[in-house]
């Protein structure tokens, strides 16, 4: 999968397997949502991958959003 991504244009940076509702956790970074909506498409269309999406700003990013 990290290939895969990788040649999408995103970068996998973390990747936990984890307990209960969800198998695992990947922290994947992109350039730009269009980017990370390529890969969501891609990988969600083989049909053996769930895809959950969660944008996240750094603290700074979100206080100067807010301001």
């Amino acid at each position: 999968m990290n290939k895969d991504v990788e040649e999408l244009g995103a970068k996998v940076l973390h990747q936990w397997a984890t307990l209960g509702d969800v198998d695992f956790v990947n922290i994947v970074e992109a350039p730009d949502a269009a980017t990370i909506a390529r890969v969501s498409v891609a990988l969600g269309a083989r049909g053996s991958t769930k895809v959950r999406t969660l944008p996240a700003l750094t603290i700074d990013e979100f206080l100067a959003a807010v301001e």
